[in-house]
């Protein structure tokens, strides 16, 4: 009989953990608390609009490619990978703007009409972004780091590239106009950190854009979501919706069932979760946390939390942006509000979603689909959304009105936001972070939540708390190092049933 896998969660980094357990000949199943496989990347569905609500960036298809070859299939026969020509519209507060994308020569014009010295030192830029990335994702990102001699190998190359700086203070080195600065920094922000904080490792970004490009699944995330759902059909994984796990079962230092909010049980041989690693030790496994696990708990910074207005428009805004992003009248100020001083600035900068671009199917004929992104504090701030929920969202509408949506605070239908609340209700999330963890060098690799369960020989962890990070890069790769891991242990021991449940046997 195979070993039987129960992964617990259904976002990005759990699907994939369940394709790579069921590659392995391991019998699959996977449950989440939500009505739809995905995690956060659910679909909102109002009044003729469609809203991903989740990530809207692919920078590493290939990753996606690597599951359906799996089972010897192509991912283009079941959905489509667009790229985009412009990547990122950055909008100043002055109302100039800078498009970053496409090739080479492209990127270097548009930097040359803000600042023609700058060009040589984004020349620069993108060589130490290269060289971290060989390191930081080539080498690192799919590499187990559950022992702190895996940590110390890495310390010298990690120090020869300057991951103790900053991302701003790297890219600071080689650009010097604010404006440049600012959209070559802002990457962490992507997931959920600040680039004043983050380590420079994560400026990978750059060159990892610049060597894949950005895509846009036609059809929106969920689409690429109900793809990998059918490949977990077809390749025979269980898919088990609308049910929380709220016990794990234990014996002997390893997890033998999973019980549902039903009363129901899943008998396991191993167990892969996906939930935020703070709620997990904090909620499920309080007793079975190591000494190592309650400290990281205990001294772990949240990323920020996210504030998400989804809005419909009966009117075209054809010159805006598949992706854009609104910078702030002040960029540190407002960063130091967000993630230092729990304060809901009267500034903010805003990322916005206009799917419509690419795929006009997300709105009725003649009407733009949105979603508006902004960075805010997490609930450690003790801001009380229930009473400013609607006069945030009134600011949002109001700042995207006096930028590029003109008549948008009039004209904006079937509006509906969510906050870090929703996250933390919806997601387990705790803190209401958006991204689990912040990406600092304190909580990366060793530092960070271990793919290896701290207590339990069975249990491996995926997802944005885990190595090697949030964003889809990084929750797809963490299901890669829980593949590896568990490949060691299948063959390090072989599969025994005793009264419904494994027992390993060397």
């Amino acid at each position: 009989m195979n070993p039987h896998v129960v992964v617990v969660g259904a976002g990005f980094g759990g699907i994939a953990a369940a394709l790579r357990a069921k590659a392995l000949g391991c019998d699959v199943t996977i449950v989440d608390k939500t009505s739809h496989p995905g995690g956060r990347a659910q679909r909102f569905q109002v009044d003729g609009y469609k809203h991903d609500a989740g990530p809207t960036v692919i920078t590493a298809p290939f990753l996606f490619d690597e599951l359906f070859a799996l089972f010897g299939k192509e991912r283009a026969d079941y959905v489509e990978f667009k790229a985009l020509n412009t990547w990122y519209r950055f909008v100043y507060d002055d109302g100039t703007h800078f498009d970053y994308g496409g090739d080479n020569e492209r990127i270097e014009r548009s930097i040359a009409m803000i600042s023609p010295d700058d060009v040589k030192g984004y020349r620069k830029l993108l060589a130490a972004s290269k060289e971290i990335y060989q390191l930081g994702f080539e080498q690192l990102a799919h590499r187990p780091f559950h022992q702190i001699i895996d940590m110390i190998k890495v310390i010298p190359q990690m120090l020869r590239l300057g991951s103790y700086r900053s991302v701003w203070q790297l890219v600071c080195r080689h650009l010097k106009h604010d404006k440049l600065r600012q959209a070559f920094s802002i990457q962490p922000l992507l997931v959920g950190g600040n680039p004043f904080d983050t380590t420079s490792i994560y400026s990978l970004i750059h060159y990892l854009e610049r060597a894949h490009g950005v895509h846009f699944a036609m059809g929106g995330t969920q689409a690429l979501v109900d793809a990998l759902t059918k490949l977990m059909q077809e390749e025979g994984i269980e898919v088990v919706l609308n049910h929380e796990v709220v016990k794990f079962e234990t014996q002997q230092k390893r997890i033998t069932a999973v019980q549902l909010d039903n009363g129901h049980t899943l008998a396991c041989d191993y167990c892969i979760s996906n939930m935020d690693p703070l709620y997990l030790y904090r909620k499920l496994l309080p007793d079975h946390a190591s000494r190592i696990a309650k400290i990281r708990r205990k001294v772990a910074k949240p990323s920020m939390g996210l504030f998400v207005l989804f809005f419909g428009s009966p009117k075209l805004y054809p010159s805006v942006q598949h992706h854009t992003i609104i910078l702030g009248k002040a960029y540190k100020p407002l960063l130091d509000d967000i993630f230092h001083h729990g304060n809901l600035s009267e500034d903010i900068s805003i990322y916005l979603h206009r799917p419509t671009a690419t795929d006009p199917s997300f709105a009725k004929k003649g009407c733009d689909s949105f979603y508006a992104l902004v960075p805010v504090p997490n609930l450690k701030s003790e801001i009380n959304w229930h009473e400013v929920r609607e006069m945030f969202q009134a600011r949002v509408l109001q700042r995207l009105d006096e930028t590029i949506l003109p008549g948008i605070k009039e004209n904006a239908e079937s509006v509906f936001a969510m906050t870090p609340l929703d996250f933390k209700q919806n997601y387990n999330s705790e803190f209401g972070a958006g991204f689990s963890i912040a990406p600092l060098f304190y909580q990366s690799a060793w530092f960070r939540f271990h793919n290896r369960g701290e207590s339990l020989d069975n249990l491996f962890l995926t997802g944005a708390g885990t190595h090697p990070g949030a964003g889809l890069p990084g929750v797809i790769s963490s299901a890669k190092v829980a593949e590896s891991l568990l490949k060691t242990s299948l063959a390090k021991h072989s599969s025994v049933r005793v009264n419904g449940h494994f027992t390993a046997q060397s």
